[in-house]
């Protein structure tokens, strides 16, 4: 095994408890993400899938589902910490860990595969991103009037990688009605939670306290850029429909009634 993806999926939660074994439409949000994940990997040679996980109850429902899960220290504080958790308790280390956030079952397609691949092409941290058309950035504006907090932003460099990342919208947009009328899409990226890392990148990340930046802006990706890891973004296509995370009984109504609208993207076990 060279690379392992990682799906981290603890038991607590304030807003939903056990979220990882509650249903939506019919499945759980932890066999959704098995299922997203086995499609995305597909026949790739060398990748493994593991939970990592603080709960039997969890770690029983993965392996019902034929997936191996790793119990990891209920002390651990983020899907990080957990991922790196589990590639170490691996008999034969990984070269790549891929943190797949288990909340997150309705990733676009091919995210987890872009991240893959940027891995095996050099990459020391590779993430996703969404270019935002106009409509999409005027619905992004919309939303953070609301939850300033919630959908998170990135600048780049024309090779891809990662100038910044903030919960403001970034760039700032000088003359934008001009820009509108000779482009279909603006010039900013939305980026998709999803970390793939070198192992030796994601031991400096993890052995490295908040930094004030990360702290500030409440993104762990960060304190990447501060300790001068340079950080990938991989270019993917939107989702079918709303790829935010689920935090919420409302979160579960509101996938539910896109599932009931547009069609189950999640494959089959």
């Amino acid at each position: 095994m060279s690379l392992l993806v990682v799906i981290p999926a603890r038991a607590g939660s304030s807003r939903l408890p056990r979220k990882p074994l509650r249903l939506i439409a019919g499945r759980t949000l932890l066999h959704r993400t098995i299922a997203m994940a086995r499609a995305a990997i597909g026949t790739r040679d060398g990748v493994a899938l593991a939970v990592a996980t603080d709960d039997d109850a969890i770690a029983d429902h993965a392996r019902a589902a034929g997936c191996d899960a790793v119990m990891t220290d209920s002390a651990i504080a983020t899907g990080s910490g957990r991922a790196l958790a589990a590639a170490l308790a691996q008999p034969v280390l990984p070269r790549f860990v891929v943190n797949l956030q288990g909340d997150s079952p309705f990733q676009p397609q091919g995210a987890l595969g872009a991240v893959i691949a940027a891995l095996q092409d050099g990459a020391q941290v590779a993430t996703p991103v969404i270019a935002l058309d106009w409509a999409a950035l005027d619905a992004l504006r919309d939303h953070k009037i609301r939850s300033p907090f919630s959908g998170t932003t990135c600048a780049r460099a024309p090779d891809g990688h990662a100038y910044w990342f903030s919960k403001a919208i970034i760039p700032a947009i000088r003359n934008e009605d001009k820009l509108r009328a000779s482009q279909p899409l603006s010039p900013v990226w939305r980026h998709v939670g999803l970390y793939g890392y070198t192992l030796d990148a994601l031991r400096r990340f993890e052995a490295c306290p908040p930094t004030m930046l990360e702290n500030l802006e409440g993104l762990e990706q960060l304190r990447l850029l501060e300790l001068g890891i340079p950080v990938m973004t991989v270019s993917v296509d939107p989702p079918r429909f709303d790829s935010s995370g689920i935090d919420t009984e409302a979160d579960i109504s509101r996938v539910e009634a896109l599932i009931a609208r547009h069609g189950d993207p999640t494959p089959a076990l």
